[in-house]
């Protein structure tokens, strides 16, 4: 526009020059002999200057209709920019991959009519590539109070014979009162099982005490509050959820509604790298659904103590639960109790290098099974080139004696014992 500007100025001050030297051209100079000669006379071919005023009103016009023209297109185009960044810099989409290459050995002893030890060969041994998990996630920022979140998951359906994809977490979260107290609306993470998994640091290699042995999960429909305190000293959350899992999602014509609320809670104490952190659960697991019984209340305490700093990552956990797998089992039954605890560790012993082992502990039915036991235990190394990967060579062995314990990796044990050995390549990648 400025340069428009000036090459107009420029252009009528050219003008009215030369229109000003060819009136002084016209002019004999003082005291000089005039010679005129009708044959010598030169037609004077100037512009008046009205005639150079109208051309720059002219060429000003012009020049404001195309500035305006110009002003229309940018401020669209602005305008569409604006709400495409107004969108996509406030929404992020991250996504994590758990998958393996390994050899499962599998078995179950049982005792035939005779009374003799029969082993047999159960059906998911040999050797597969499998993914365990793949989340999507998409995060929006409305503003610096709301936000939301959906994650999505993966899982084969026997039925079907296909992968099916569902919804793993589906939260509407609000910061009304800052870090202190965050509420979110929708299924979430629960306050113990993500809390754990943050300190294992493995979950790709397989899952932490509780989740792994059916005592717990990692999220459920509900409210859950949580925030942290005193700069990140002191955390807490506490859920109210359906008490049936994430899996089970309250949808359609009264189903899955139960007739009350569990709840579960986790506080924690953290320090110069380490964590101290006690919780509970408490409900029917959602199972008090119409024209169903229940007799017994469901409920767990939790404790672990961890480090993690030099390239050391240690922890204990413990949990100690009470009528877990017999909310719906009627009278004469017994109440019946549960308890596990384990270490793990790992150490990084160069950048892109570490080592790591871990043991649990499960007694499922102290009170109707009390010889039933599981002892399960994985080691391996890791090898991290990036920050978006790790891989990990891993042994893993359970074994479950006097009876049958359900875990992740499916029913070990038998009415002598049962064993699990699996060796492979396990890895996770995220971005």
């Amino acid at each position: 526009m400025k340069g428009k500007l000036a090459l107009t100025a420029c252009a009528a001050a050219l003008a009215l020059a030369a229109s000003s030297g060819a009136a002084f051209a016209g002019k004999a100079p003082s005291g000089a002999a005039a010679q005129t000669d009708s044959s010598d006379q030169a037609v004077d071919t100037t512009p008046s200057n009205a005639e150079l005023e109208q051309r720059i009103e002219a060429l000003e016009q012009e020049l404001q209709e195309s500035e305006q023209r110009q002003a229309a297109v940018n401020d669209k185009a602005s305008d569409w920019e604006s709400k495409l960044q107004g969108w996509w810099d406030n929404t992020s989409i991250s996504g994590r991959m758990y998958f393996d290459v390994s050899n499962i050995d599998h078995d179950s002893i049982n005792l035939d009519s005779g009374g003799n030890p029969v082993k047999t060969k159960l059906p998911d041994n040999g050797t597969n590539f499998d993914i365990k998990r793949f989340y999507i996630s998409v995060d929006h920022k409305f503003d610096d109070t709301y936000s939301a979140d959906i994650t999505t998951d993966v899982t084969y359906d026997s039925t079907t014979k296909a992968s099916q994809i569902f919804i793993k977490k589906a939260y509407l979260q609000a910061k009304w009162f800052g870090d202190a107290a965050i509420v979110r609306f929708g299924s979430a993470d629960m306050p113990w099982v993500p809390f754990v998994e943050g300190l294992y640091g493995y979950r790709y290699v397989e899952n932490t005490l509780i989740d792994r042995t059916k005592f717990g999960t990692s999220a459920d429909w509900g409210v859950h509050i949580l925030g942290k305190l005193a700069d990140g000293l002191f955390n807490y959350q506490l859920s109210a959820v359906n008490g049936a899992g994430y899996k089970v999602i309250p949808i359609g014509g009264g189903a899955n509604r139960s007739k009350g609320i569990d709840i579960e809670g986790r506080a924690n104490v953290n320090w110069e790298g380490f964590t101290l952190g006690a919780g509970f659960y408490t409900g029917k697991l959602g199972k008090d659904v119409e024209g169903v019984t229940t007799y017994h209340t469901a409920n767990r305490w939790d404790a672990i103590a961890a480090y993690s700093g030099e390239g050391i990552r240690a922890g204990f956990e413990y949990f100690h639960a009470n009528d877990w797998n017999n909310v719906t089992t009627a009278p004469p039954n017994p109440t019946d109790d549960s308890e596990g605890w384990g270490p793990f560790v790992s150490y990084q012993f160069m950048p892109e290098f570490s080592v790591f082992g871990r043991y649990d502990y499960v007694t499922p039915n102290m009170n109707t099974a009390p010889k039933l036991h599981d002892n399960y235990y994985n080691f391996g190394v890791t090898w991290s080139p990036a920050k978006i990967v790790d891989f990990s060579i891993v042994y893993k062995h359970d074994q479950a004696s006097n009876g049958v314990i359900a875990t992740s990796n499916g029913p070990i044990g038998g009415a002598v014992s049962g064993h699990y050995s699996e060796i492979g390549l396990f890895s996770q990648f995220q971005w």
